[in-house]
C-alpha cells in the first residue's frame, strides 16, 4: 500500500478525482485554454522557440500582446489592473479560496522600480487588510533589492562600499515599510525565497523583521525551499530562536524553483550543490518539516505551498491525528493560480485554509514571470500530464452532460 492509499484511509472523504468541483469556476473556453497551454509547457523544446520568438516580437513591437494576454496570462495570471483582477477573486471567494495578490513585475533594477514596487506592496496591503477574501500578501526581494547587493550581503567577499552600505539601509527601510503595512492591515506577508547564493541576505533580513514584527501573531513569514538539504536544521534553529525570543514564526514551505540553475552555478563555481540528491529526497523533507512544524503548531503559522497531492493528504492527516479543526487559523495550503485546482477546490471543498497566488501586472511586465513559469513547469512534466489529463477528463465529462449520456 502507498502513501497515498495509508492516508486516504484515514482522511476518506477527500478526493482529487472530482473535477466537477475542481473546475467549477472555469468555462469551457477556459479549459480549452488551459488544455492548449499546458500542452505546450510539456515541449521543453517548444517553450524555448516560443519564450524567445514572444520575446523578439514584443521588442519589435508586433501586435502579439491579445494572443499572449488571452493564453499564457488568462492561465496563469488573475489581469492587468484591479477591475480585472477583483472577477477572479470574487469567483475563488465563491469556493472559499482566498487570493494571495502577487505583484508579477520582475526584471527592474533601478532606485526608481524599487520604490514603485515598495508603493505597489503598501497599496496592496491596505487592500487586504479591507477585503476578507485576501487573507495575505506576498514580496520577492529582488523586486525591492539589487540582487548584486543581496549576493554581496550573503557571501561577504568584499567589503561593502558607501553605496553599498546605503543601498543596504533603503532595502531594509523598504522591507521595514512593507511589514508594517502588512501589520496594520491585519494580514500577513509571505517573502519569498530566491537563488542560495542570495537567500542568506534574506534569511537575514527576513529573520529580524519577524522577531520584530511576529509578537502576537505572525505577520512575516519566511519561506523555505526543501530542495535544499540545509533547510530542515534551519528551521529547527529559528524554532529555537523564536521560542527563546518570545515571538511567533511564520513559516510558508515549498519545494523549490531553481533546481537547475543551482546545479549548474555550483558545477561552474565548484562547490557542493545545495539541492538534495533526488525527487524523494526533497518529498521526504518536505513531509518530515510538516511533521516538525505540527508538532510546535503553537509556536507556528504555516503556509504549505505544494501541488504535491501526498504532502497535501499527510498535513490533512496530521492536523486530524492532532485534532486540529480543517480550518486551524494557524494553517493555509497553497498553490498557484492555474495549477492545481483539483487540489485547491477539493480542500476547500472540505473547510481547509485554502489560498492560491494570483500575480497580476500588465503583460509586458510580466512576461519575465510567465517565462519562468512555463520553463518551470517544463521540469515536472509528471505533473504537467495529470494537470492536463484532469483538464481532459473534466472537457469529456461535460460533453457527456450536455449529451445527456452523463448524470450531473
Amino acid at each position: 500500500m502507498n502513501l497515498t492509499d495509508q492516508l486516504s484511509t484515514i482522511v476518506p472523504q477527500i478526493s482529487f478525482e472530482d473535477t466537477e468541483t475542481a473546475f467549477r469556476n472555469r468555462s469551457d473556453w477556459d479549459l480549452f485554454i488551459a488544455n492548449l497551454v499546458l500542452w505546450m509547457v510539456s515541449r521543453p523544446l517548444l517553450v524555448k522557440i516560443l519564450s524567445s520568438a514572444t520575446k523578439l516580437a514584443l521588442a519589435m513591437r508586433l501586435p502579439i500582446k491579445p494572443l499572449i494576454k488571452e493564453t499564457i496570462f488568462a492561465m496563469f495570471c488573475g489581469g492587468e489592473d484591479e477591475r480585472e483582477y477583483s472577477r477572479r477573486i470574487k469567483s475563488m471567494s465563491n469556493s472559499k479560496i482566498g487570493t494571495i495578490l502577487d505583484y508579477a513585475v520582475e526584471g527592474n533594477e533601478t532606485e526608481e522600480a524599487f520604490d514603485a514596487t515598495q508603493k505597489k506592496l503598501l497599496e496592496l496591503a491596505d487592500k487586504a487588510g479591507k477585503n476578507p477574501d485576501i487573507p495575505c500578501t506576498c514580496l520577492k526581494m529582488t523586486a525591492i533589492a539589487p540582487f548584486a547587493l543581496l549576493e554581496k550581503m550573503t557571501t561577504l567577499q568584499h567589503p561593502l562600499s558607501d553605496e553599498d552600505k546605503t543601498a543596504w539601509r533603503q532595502t531594509e527601510e523598504r522591507l521595514n515599510a512593507v511589514c508594517e503595512a502588512s501589520c496594520r492591515a491585519g494580514k500577513p506577508i509571505y517573502i519569498d525565497a530566491e537563488e542560495s547564493w542570495i537567500q542568506g541576505a534574506i534569511d537575514t533580513l527576513v529573520e529580524s523583521s519577524m522577531e520584530k514584527y511576529n509578537r502576537e501573531k505572525a505577520v512575516v513569514f519566511t519561506t523555505l525551499q526543501l530542495y535544499r538539504w540545509d533547510r530542515v536544521e534551519y528551521l529547527r534553529g529559528l524554532i529555537e530562536k523564536a521560542s527563546k525570543g518570545g515571538y511567533r514564526l511564520g513559516i510558508k514551505i515549498v519545494r523549490g524553483a531553481y533546481m537547475e540553475k543551482e546545479r549548474e552555478r555550483a558545477r561552474a563555481f565548484g562547490y557542493p550543490s545545495p539541492i538534495t540528491a533526488s525527487k524523494e529526497e526533497t518529498d521526504q523533507e518536505y513531509n518530515d518539516v510538516l511533521r516538525i512544524i505540527l508538532d510546535n503548531i503553537n509556536l507556528i503559522e504555516l503556509c504549505a505551498g505544494t501541488h504535491n497531492e501526498e504532502s497535501c493528504l499527510l498535513l490533512t492527516r496530521l492536523m486530524a491525528e492532532k485534532r486540529l479543526p480543517n480550518n486551524h487559523p494557524n494553517i493555509y495550503f497553497a498553490q498557484l493560480f492555474g495549477m492545481s485546482d483539483h487540489i485547491s477546490y477539493n480542500l476547500a471543498r472540505h473547510g481547509y485554509n485554502i489560498s492560491k497566488y494570483l500575480p497580476f501586472g500588465p503583460v509586458e511586465a510580466t512576461l519575465p514571470y510567465l517565462v519562468r513559469r512555463a520553463e518551470e513547469n517544463t521540469s515536472i512534466a509528471g505533473q504537467m500530464t495529470q494537470e492536463l489529463e484532469m483538464i481532459i477528463t473534466e472537457r469529456r465529462r461535460r460533453k457527456l452532460v450536455k449529451s445527456g449520456k452523463h448524470s450531473r
